[in-house]
């Protein structure tokens, strides 16, 4: 259940950019990446500097569709979490579904924004406010 509502949360990733930092270790690295896309990134992503120089995160960067999925399944996803939605794994037949049907990625996708929106947030004593969000304080 928890994989089936990130795939749709994620989708998110349909809008907007990512900085170099983000992404150079799968441009330089990854294996499952489109060589000519990885090509095409480097030339404004050196391996060294540059970390705040913005890719797009899917081929329609300011359209909320489907392309970010279609790009999943080029090879083409920017950042390495999201390649491994569609790596040969559980998940590529969600990725399939979503290229093939798009509105059931939209319709998908608004149902997961409101059961987050209906989460209760941890306050006071029993949350944590992180100084990094990548690791509890």
């Amino acid at each position: 259940m928890f994989f089936h509502f990130l795939k749709q949360i994620s989708g998110g990733h349909t809008i907007g950019q990512a900085s170099c930092s983000t992404f150079r270790t799968r441009i330089y690295n990854d294996t499952n990446i489109d060589s000519s896309f990885a090509t095409s990134l480097q030339a404004n992503c050196p391996s060294v500097g540059g970390d705040r120089n913005l890719a797009p995160l899917d081929t329609s960067p300011t359209t909320f569709d489907n392309a970010y999925f279609q790009d999943l399944q080029s090879q083409k996803g920017l950042l390495h979490s999201d390649q491994e939605l569609f790596n040969g794994g559980s998940t590529d037949s969600q990725v399939n579904g979503y290229v093939s049907n798009p509105s059931s990625f939209q319709t998908d996708f608004a149902n997961a924004m409101v059961k987050m929106g209906n989460l209760s947030p941890l306050t006071g004593s029993s949350g944590e406010i992180r100084t990094n969000c990548w690791k509890t304080n």
